[in-house]
Protein backbone atom coordinates (compact mmCIF):
# COMPACT_ATOMS: atom_id res chain seq x y z
CA UNK A 1 0.00 0.00 0.00
CA UNK A 2 1.00 3.49 -0.72
CA UNK A 3 0.20 6.09 1.63
CA UNK A 4 1.42 9.88 0.17
CA UNK A 5 0.35 12.88 2.38
CA UNK A 6 1.68 14.90 5.28
CA UNK A 7 2.54 13.95 8.80
CA UNK A 8 1.61 16.49 11.13
CA UNK A 9 5.44 17.37 13.13
CA UNK A 10 6.60 19.47 16.02
CA UNK A 11 10.52 20.21 15.64
CA UNK A 12 12.90 18.81 18.24
CA UNK A 13 14.17 21.81 19.23
CA UNK A 14 12.16 25.25 20.70
CA UNK A 15 10.53 26.72 17.90
CA UNK A 16 8.78 30.08 17.45
CA UNK A 17 7.12 28.26 13.86
CA UNK A 18 4.45 26.27 15.40
CA UNK A 19 3.22 22.64 14.03
CA UNK A 20 4.40 22.21 10.38
CA UNK A 21 4.05 18.96 8.50
CA UNK A 22 6.20 16.87 6.48
CA UNK A 23 5.30 15.27 3.28
CA UNK A 24 6.35 11.39 2.56
CA UNK A 25 5.42 8.56 1.03
CA UNK A 26 5.43 5.32 2.63
CA UNK A 27 5.09 1.42 1.02
CA UNK A 28 4.32 -1.15 3.04
CA UNK A 29 6.30 -4.72 3.35
CA UNK A 30 8.93 -6.90 4.67
CA UNK A 31 10.80 -5.69 7.84
CA UNK A 32 13.86 -4.45 8.25
CA UNK A 33 12.58 -1.32 6.88
CA UNK A 34 14.19 1.16 4.72
CA UNK A 35 14.12 4.94 5.01
CA UNK A 36 15.80 7.03 2.25
CA UNK A 37 17.38 10.78 3.58
CA UNK A 38 17.83 12.89 1.30
CA UNK A 39 19.98 16.11 0.43
CA UNK A 40 20.37 19.39 1.11
CA UNK A 41 17.67 21.54 -1.17
CA UNK A 42 16.49 17.85 -2.56
CA UNK A 43 13.23 16.27 -2.19
CA UNK A 44 11.30 12.95 -2.37
CA UNK A 45 10.55 13.02 -6.20
CA UNK A 46 14.53 12.97 -6.64
CA UNK A 47 16.34 10.03 -8.99
CA UNK A 48 17.31 7.51 -5.79
CA UNK A 49 14.51 8.20 -3.71
CA UNK A 50 12.34 7.07 -6.75
CA UNK A 51 14.51 4.18 -8.13
CA UNK A 52 14.37 2.87 -4.13
CA UNK A 53 10.80 3.23 -4.43
CA UNK A 54 10.41 1.05 -7.56
CA UNK A 55 12.87 -1.27 -6.35
CA UNK A 56 11.27 -1.69 -2.74
CA UNK A 57 7.67 -2.05 -4.23
CA UNK A 58 8.95 -5.17 -6.31
CA UNK A 59 11.00 -6.42 -3.64
CA UNK A 60 7.86 -6.11 -1.37
CA UNK A 61 10.17 -4.25 1.21
CA UNK A 62 8.80 -1.22 3.77
CA UNK A 63 9.79 1.92 2.59
CA UNK A 64 9.96 5.57 3.31
CA UNK A 65 11.10 8.73 1.68
CA UNK A 66 10.26 11.81 2.84
CA UNK A 67 10.76 15.77 2.31
CA UNK A 68 12.35 17.93 4.96
CA UNK A 69 11.28 20.73 7.39
CA UNK A 70 11.68 23.58 4.13
CA UNK A 71 12.00 21.28 1.31
CA UNK A 72 9.56 19.60 -1.30
CA UNK A 73 6.43 19.96 -0.18
CA UNK A 74 6.60 20.24 3.50
CA UNK A 75 5.97 23.13 5.41
CA UNK A 76 8.26 25.84 6.43
CA UNK A 77 10.71 28.36 5.10
CA UNK A 78 14.33 26.62 3.84
CA UNK A 79 16.32 29.50 5.46
CA UNK A 80 14.27 28.75 8.54
CA UNK A 81 16.01 25.77 8.86
CA UNK A 82 19.04 24.59 11.18
CA UNK A 83 20.81 21.65 12.38
CA UNK A 84 19.05 21.20 15.37
CA UNK A 85 15.81 21.66 13.40
CA UNK A 86 16.24 18.63 10.91
CA UNK A 87 17.98 16.58 13.15
CA UNK A 88 14.43 16.14 14.47
CA UNK A 89 13.01 14.94 10.93
CA UNK A 90 14.43 11.22 10.88
CA UNK A 91 13.82 10.33 14.42
CA UNK A 92 10.18 11.66 14.22
CA UNK A 93 9.60 9.77 10.95
CA UNK A 94 11.14 6.41 12.68
CA UNK A 95 8.64 7.17 15.75
CA UNK A 96 5.69 7.93 13.68
CA UNK A 97 5.63 5.89 10.85
CA UNK A 98 7.44 2.46 10.96
CA UNK A 99 8.48 0.11 13.71
CA UNK A 100 10.86 -2.68 14.06
CA UNK A 101 14.27 -2.13 12.83
CA UNK A 102 15.28 0.30 9.96
CA UNK A 103 18.39 0.56 7.60
CA UNK A 104 18.42 4.62 6.92
CA UNK A 105 20.07 5.43 3.32
CA UNK A 106 21.46 8.93 3.71
CA UNK A 107 22.42 11.03 0.53
CA UNK A 108 25.11 14.07 1.26
CA UNK A 109 23.63 15.90 3.81
CA UNK A 110 21.31 12.85 4.25
CA UNK A 111 24.26 11.12 5.58
CA UNK A 112 25.23 13.42 8.42
CA UNK A 113 21.40 13.25 9.55
CA UNK A 114 21.40 9.58 9.07
CA UNK A 115 24.50 9.09 11.46
CA UNK A 116 22.82 11.88 14.09
CA UNK A 117 19.67 10.01 13.78
CA UNK A 118 21.15 6.67 14.53
CA UNK A 119 22.66 8.31 17.74
CA UNK A 120 19.64 9.68 18.67
CA UNK A 121 17.74 6.30 18.04
CA UNK A 122 20.34 3.72 18.76
CA UNK A 123 17.68 0.63 19.04
CA UNK A 124 16.02 1.27 16.12
CA UNK A 125 18.37 1.64 13.35
CA UNK A 126 19.88 -1.92 12.01
CA UNK A 127 22.37 -0.20 9.45
CA UNK A 128 23.41 2.99 7.68
CA UNK A 129 24.04 3.40 3.76
CA UNK A 130 25.29 6.35 3.46
CA UNK A 131 26.10 7.82 -0.07
CA UNK A 132 28.80 10.87 -0.38
CA UNK A 133 27.93 11.83 3.02
CA UNK A 134 28.53 15.71 3.98
CA UNK A 135 29.43 15.15 7.60
CA UNK A 136 29.85 18.31 9.71
CA UNK A 137 28.98 19.78 6.44
CA UNK A 138 28.16 23.52 7.70
CA UNK A 139 31.66 24.03 8.76
CA UNK A 140 33.82 21.47 6.80
CA UNK A 141 32.42 22.49 3.19
CA UNK A 142 30.61 26.01 4.19
CA UNK A 143 32.62 27.73 6.23
CA UNK A 144 36.00 26.47 6.31
CA UNK A 145 35.55 27.30 2.20
CA UNK A 146 33.67 30.50 2.52
CA UNK A 147 35.86 33.46 1.58
CA UNK A 148 36.63 36.09 3.97
CA UNK A 149 34.72 38.64 1.96
CA UNK A 150 31.60 35.64 1.87
CA UNK A 151 32.10 35.27 6.06
CA UNK A 152 31.91 38.77 6.26
CA UNK A 153 28.57 39.25 4.49
CA UNK A 154 27.44 36.49 6.42
CA UNK A 155 28.12 37.86 9.90
CA UNK A 156 26.80 41.51 8.53
CA UNK A 157 23.37 40.29 6.53
CA UNK A 158 22.99 36.95 8.22
CA UNK A 159 22.53 35.53 4.73
CA UNK A 160 24.70 34.84 1.67
CA UNK A 161 23.68 32.57 -1.70
CA UNK A 162 25.93 29.92 -1.93
CA UNK A 163 26.76 29.50 -5.53
CA UNK A 164 26.10 25.39 -6.79
CA UNK A 165 26.08 24.10 -9.91
CA UNK A 166 22.90 22.24 -8.42
CA UNK A 167 20.75 25.59 -8.07
CA UNK A 168 20.95 28.63 -10.23
CA UNK A 169 20.40 30.80 -7.71
CA UNK A 170 22.80 29.67 -4.95
CA UNK A 171 22.33 27.77 -1.72
CA UNK A 172 20.26 30.13 0.92
CA UNK A 173 22.96 30.00 4.03
CA UNK A 174 21.98 31.52 7.18
CA UNK A 175 24.11 33.06 9.59
CA UNK A 176 21.94 30.73 12.00
CA UNK A 177 22.46 27.25 10.37
CA UNK A 178 26.07 28.51 10.30
CA UNK A 179 26.74 28.57 14.17
CA UNK A 180 23.80 26.01 15.06
CA UNK A 181 25.44 23.05 12.85
CA UNK A 182 28.62 23.89 15.56
CA UNK A 183 26.82 21.72 17.81
CA UNK A 184 26.23 18.64 15.60
CA UNK A 185 29.77 18.21 14.59
CA UNK A 186 30.81 14.29 14.51
CA UNK A 187 34.36 14.32 13.32
CA UNK A 188 35.60 15.77 16.17
CA UNK A 189 35.49 12.66 18.31
CA UNK A 190 35.09 8.91 18.06
CA UNK A 191 31.20 8.00 16.89
CA UNK A 192 29.47 5.83 19.24
CA UNK A 193 27.84 3.52 16.53
CA UNK A 194 28.21 0.00 16.43
CA UNK A 195 26.46 -1.36 13.60
CA UNK A 196 27.17 -1.96 10.12
CA UNK A 197 28.06 0.89 7.76
CA UNK A 198 28.41 0.74 4.18
CA UNK A 199 29.51 4.12 2.39
CA UNK A 200 29.31 4.60 -1.29
CA UNK A 201 31.23 7.78 -2.84
CA UNK A 202 33.08 8.89 -6.39
CA UNK A 203 36.10 9.82 -7.05
CA UNK A 204 35.21 12.82 -9.19
CA UNK A 205 32.72 14.18 -6.53
CA UNK A 206 33.16 18.03 -6.58
CA UNK A 207 30.52 18.87 -3.79
CA UNK A 208 31.77 16.43 -1.15
CA UNK A 209 35.50 15.07 -1.28
CA UNK A 210 35.60 11.23 -1.06
CA UNK A 211 38.31 11.80 1.40
CA UNK A 212 35.87 13.26 4.06
CA UNK A 213 34.39 9.73 3.73
CA UNK A 214 38.10 8.26 4.95
CA UNK A 215 37.56 10.56 8.04
CA UNK A 216 34.42 9.26 8.78
CA UNK A 217 35.48 5.82 8.11
CA UNK A 218 38.22 5.97 11.16
CA UNK A 219 35.81 7.81 13.42
CA UNK A 220 33.14 5.48 13.69
CA UNK A 221 33.92 3.06 16.58
CA UNK A 222 31.99 -0.10 14.25
CA UNK A 223 34.12 -2.66 13.09
CA UNK A 224 31.88 -3.17 10.05
CA UNK A 225 32.50 -0.57 8.13
CA UNK A 226 32.98 -0.81 4.20
CA UNK A 227 34.05 1.82 2.24
CA UNK A 228 32.95 1.39 -2.58
CA UNK A 229 34.68 3.93 -3.90
CA UNK A 230 33.67 4.93 -8.11
CA UNK A 231 36.98 6.03 -9.57
CA UNK A 232 34.90 8.17 -12.46
CA UNK A 233 31.99 8.89 -9.96
CA UNK A 234 30.34 12.35 -9.47
CA UNK A 235 28.11 13.50 -6.54
CA UNK A 236 25.44 12.24 -7.86
CA UNK A 237 25.57 8.95 -8.30
CA UNK A 238 22.45 8.36 -10.06
CA UNK A 239 23.26 6.39 -13.15
CA UNK A 240 21.51 3.11 -13.81
CA UNK A 241 25.11 1.27 -12.42
CA UNK A 242 25.70 3.83 -10.10
CA UNK A 243 21.69 2.84 -8.61
CA UNK A 244 22.61 -0.95 -9.14
CA UNK A 245 25.66 -0.45 -6.89
CA UNK A 246 23.67 1.38 -4.46
CA UNK A 247 20.62 -1.06 -3.70
CA UNK A 248 23.46 -4.54 -3.71
CA UNK A 249 24.59 -2.55 -0.71
CA UNK A 250 21.21 -2.29 0.62
CA UNK A 251 20.31 -5.30 0.09
CA UNK A 252 23.80 -7.09 1.42
CA UNK A 253 22.59 -5.43 4.57
CA UNK A 254 19.10 -6.68 4.44
CA UNK A 255 20.80 -10.06 4.28
CA UNK A 256 22.32 -9.60 7.22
Amino acid sequence: MTNMTNLLFTSRSETTHGPQKLAYEQLEGRSPGVIFCGGFRSDLTGTKASALAAWAKARGQAYVRFDYFGHGASDGAFTDGTMSHWRGDIPHILDSLTKGPQILVGSSFGGWLSLLAALDRADRIAGLVLIAPAVDMTERLMWDRFSPKARAKLEKDGLIYDPSEYDPEGYPISKNLIEDGRQHLLLDKAIALNIPVRILHGQCDDAVPWTLSLELADALDSEDVALHFIKNGDHRLSSDAHLKTLISLIEELLSQ
